[in-house]
């Protein structure tokens, strides 16, 4: 029978689906996640691994699979998956475009706000028993309305940030390695370099992939780059972040906020960040709605019963 092994536990949904046609095998819910040595142990046996981000897939956890046939990511990015070391081995990789974001989008829109307006350093002052009255100089923030959003990644996500932005009635400018023109004409954006992105923008929000070319594009150089009343906000990729830097120039006061929803050794967070008011930091939950985590779990598993009935795939890696 095939085995079927799912390294976190997924919506019961998916589950459902794969238990009538193979033996299905979850591993631990709790925190830490799986260790090196515990990734290739769970895969020895598998024929099938459905992985979720933050689970690892390298070249050794594939080699360590004899068996493995195929692998299926919930998840809209797979860089925790090394796709080289599948390739060679002939086995495919399936991923879930699409499905998250609109969720993602909102929580992108929502970290701006946070930041912007300092909700995260009201609530803890409230909660610490600090609030004795309303005054006129509490908490002063930026307004987001009539703004400047530069927009790094003008794909699916980025769309639709796009889309959210205009009913603030901000101006919106975008980076991407390729003009989308498309986009311009359908959402009434701006092209720009990145340093003139940088430069001109009142909130810049990221939704580029990790690759290469994208770790650590937003570094030293580049924060110097941006508005000393300017808001960073990422929910692509931690890495695409040098987050010391980050951490420095949100402490030295080169910019004035950040909204984090993603970290460069995840789920490590660098400590300076933790020391500081003017970040707003969510563990990974940009996408965290229940409908939207509902089907992305359920697109993998579309995506493994596809591979197990010999049709095409649904969603294979490009």
């Amino acid at each position: 029978m095939t085995r079927i092994v799912v390294t976190r536990p997924v919506p019961e949904e998916a589950l459902a689906m794969l238990r009538p046609r193979a033996e299905v095998v979850v591993g631990p819910a709790d925190p830490p996640l799986p260790t090196a040595e515990e990734m290739r142990a769970m895969a020895r046996d598998a024929d099938i691994l459905y992985s979720l981000p933050g689970s690892r897939v390298d070249a050794e956890v594939i080699a360590a699979a004899p068996k493995l046939r195929m692998i299926a990511t919930l998840a809209t990015g797979y860089d925790s998956i090394d796709i080289a070391a599948a390739r060679a081995r002939g086995i495919p990789v399936t991923y879930a475009p699409g499905i998250l974001d609109e969720t993602t989008a909102d929580g992108a829109f929502g970290l701006l706000m946070a930041a912007a307006r300092r909700f995260g350093e009201a609530e803890r002052y409230l909660r610490a028993g600090r609030f004795r009255g309303w005054t006129p100089f509490m908490f002063l923030g930026q307004d987001v309305n009539h703004a400047t959003l530069g927009i790094v990644g003008m794909g699916r996500v980025g769309r639709q940030v796009a889309r959210r932005a205009k009913g603030f009635e901000m101006r919106v400018l975008y980076y991407d390695e390729r003009r989308n023109d498309q986009a311009e004409r359908d959402l009434g954006i701006s092209y720009a370099s990145l340093d003139r992105l940088l430069a001109e923008s009142d909130f810049v929000s990221l939704h580029v992939p990790l690759m290469p070319t994208t770790r650590h594009l937003i570094d030293a150089a580049a924060l110097r780059k941006m508005k000393r009343t300017a808001v960073l906000v990422n929910t692509s990729r931690g890495p695409v972040v040098d987050e010391r830097a980050l951490a420095e120039a949100l402490r030295d006061g080169v910019i004035a906020a950040a909204g984090l929803d993603v970290f460069e050794r995840e789920p490590e967070v660098e400590p300076l960040l933790l020391q500081l008011e003017n970040v707003v930091l969510l563990p990974h939950v940009a996408s965290a709605s229940a409908p939207t985590r509902t089907r992305m779990a359920v697109r993998a598993a579309e995506n493994i019963l596809a591979f197990m009935d010999g049709k095409p795939l649904l969603d294979p890696v490009p």
